[in-house]
């Protein structure tokens, strides 16, 4: 009876309850390690297929690079179409806003239309010298001179004419035009934009328009 009942005792005992255990425990481990592995294949594989791809990538560019290069090469050059210049024979000057009288300005236009630009210049220098005067209407003393009767001598503003007939001046050497055959056809003053001053008085500012022209005669 003893002996059966040590028998039972070693059936139900926890060591051999304890080997299933650890049995059971054992086996879940390996399977981790496995996946582990695979994992690893996995992404190595991937690795190196991504690297393939790249690769294949970076030689599509440089032969994408060298047939580029190859059509430009191989592209001939444009040609430059080169229109003819159009001969101008008129030429213009404008200055918007100048610091003189309209009145003065006005009698200036007068005084250098039908000339030649460099007798307008000329002239206007014998001005600020006071040697010429221009001729002016009302009541004004009297000057000397062919065909006057009564003048000034605007001197500022015939510094600022000149200025302006330089300009015109260069105009006309760039439309190619023969400075001993262009004359003074148009010139005028009109008002411009006068600055207010103190007691409501108003500054001196006019516009000047001239205008010339190459005489094929």
């Amino acid at each position: 009876m003893e002996n059966n009942n040590k028998l039972k005792n070693k059936k139900d005992s926890p060591i051999v309850a304890g080997h299933i255990q650890d049995s059971s425990k054992t086996v879940p481990h390996e399977a981790h390690k496995d996946h582990v592995h695979s994992e690893s294949k996995t992404t190595e594989t991937a690795h190196t297929h991504e690297h393939s791809q790249h690769e294949k990538t970076h030689e599509h560019h440089q032969d994408n690079l060298k047939d580029k290069k190859e059509e430009v090469k191989e592209t001939p050059k444009a040609i430059k179409i080169i229109k003819p210049k159009v001969k101008k024979d008129v030429a213009i000057v404008r200055a918007p806003s100048v610091h003189m009288s309209k009145r003065h300005g006005m009698y200036i236009c007068s005084f250098i239309k039908g000339k030649s630009i460099d007798d307008a210049m000329k002239d206007l220098e014998k001005v600020i010298l006071i040697k010429k005067a221009v001729p002016f209407k009302g009541e004004i003393p009297h000057r000397k001179g062919k065909g006057m009767m009564s003048g000034r001598y605007p001197v500022a503003a015939s510094k600022i004419f000149i200025s302006i007939l330089k300009t015109l001046k260069g105009n006309v050497m760039f439309n190619d035009m023969n400075l001993e055959k262009t004359r003074i056809y148009s010139a005028y003053t009109n008002w411009a934009s006068r600055p207010q001053r103190r007691g409501g008085q108003k500054g001196k500012r006019a516009s000047v328009f001239i205008e010339a022209k190459e005489l094929n005669k």
